[in-house]
């Protein structure tokens, strides 16, 4: 491809090596990583949907992070299995774009996920006699759709203004496609993606951030100076919530650190496991750690695995 090409039809992946046989060692982890979180995300969907004593806020709230998640992997892990087991790493323009919205719109959506949950965690625990009144199934109704609508018109927004750049080069030195990527090969003027991005990240991702911390540092005040049963209240059921929230959070900053600054001197291999760990390990993270930590989840697979007692 020219390097002053306004048009590109394809994209080359340079963060491939070539692994000889280990591809298919590496074919079957991915395969198998991928198997599981299907696997365990739609145990828990299935679960919390055919209980009705489940279909509570928090459980309806997990529902919409699980298929998010399934989502999310649906976008990554196909497309790695293939590039794992080819000569040529490369991508149509038209497809590596989809994979930009579906990525993208996982992160987002998992984020909006993650702030209407400790709102719903919040109100459960710091306005109990409240709860039923401001949390109402038409509520909850509202905030899962919000969680999904405005993410999606943000990505929809930030593609749009990707796709009408023209491009100088087609080398994107990363595994899958990511947006930032896209845009360090524009030759177009790019002011308008970066103040679009910045404009999002201090306004709706702070927002997002501010009402985690707030609902969360509310919680340990009501929790330090309530009575022992706020305080176990608190810890079954926010436990979980706070390790996703961290897990997903440093999954971010590896991301954000390697498409920001130069780690060309850090191990290549190193480089592709920081970028892929919060698309990979989330998904299974989360359901392993709400299937554990959730005392109800944690009885009914209990009876579907090894029957009731």
């Amino acid at each position: 491809m020219m390097t002053n090409s306004t048009y590109v039809s394809y994209f080359t992946l340079s963060a491939y090596f070539d692994t000889g046989v280990f591809k298919y060692l590496y074919f079957l982890i991915v395969l198998t990583l991928y198997v599981l979180i299907i696997c365990s995300n739609v145990l828990l969907l299935v679960v919390i949907c055919v209980n009705r004593n489940l279909h509570e806020p928090m459980y309806l709230f997990l529902c919409s992070l699980f298929v998010n998640e399934l989502f999310g992997s649906t976008g990554l892990f196909p497309f790695l299995l293939v590039q794992i087991v080819s000569d040529v790493h490369t991508v149509s323009t038209s497809s590596c774009f989809l994979q930009i919205f579906c990525l993208y719109s996982y992160a987002n959506v998992q984020l909006y996920n993650l702030a209407v949950m400790s709102y719903d965690r919040y109100l459960a625990i710091c306005c109990p006699l409240q709860y039923n009144s401001r949390m109402t199934s038409n509520k909850v109704t509202v905030l899962i759709v919000l969680t999904w609508l405005f993410p999606l018109l943000n990505v929809v927004v930030m593609m749009s203004l990707s796709i009408s750049l023209q491009l100088c080069g087609n080398i994107i030195n990363k595994v899958y496609c990511d947006n930032f990527s896209v845009v360090k090969l524009a030759c177009s003027d790019t002011t308008v993606n970066n103040v679009y991005g910045i404009v999002y990240m201090l306004t709706v991702i702070v927002a997002l951030i501010i009402l985690i911390l707030f609902s969360y540092m509310r919680i340990l005040k009501v929790s330090f100076s309530g009575c022992k049963q706020t305080r176990q209240k608190a810890v079954s059921t926010c436990t979980p919530h706070l390790a996703s929230l961290l897990n997903f959070s440093f999954g971010c900053f590896f991301e954000i650190l390697q498409s920001r600054f130069n780690m060309s001197s850090v191990p290549n291999m190193l480089r592709i496991v920081l970028s892929l760990y919060f698309l990979t390990c989330q998904p299974l993270f989360n359901p392993l750690i709400y299937g554990l930590n959730l005392t109800k989840i944690r009885i009914i697979c209990k009876s579907l695995v090894f029957g009731k007692v």
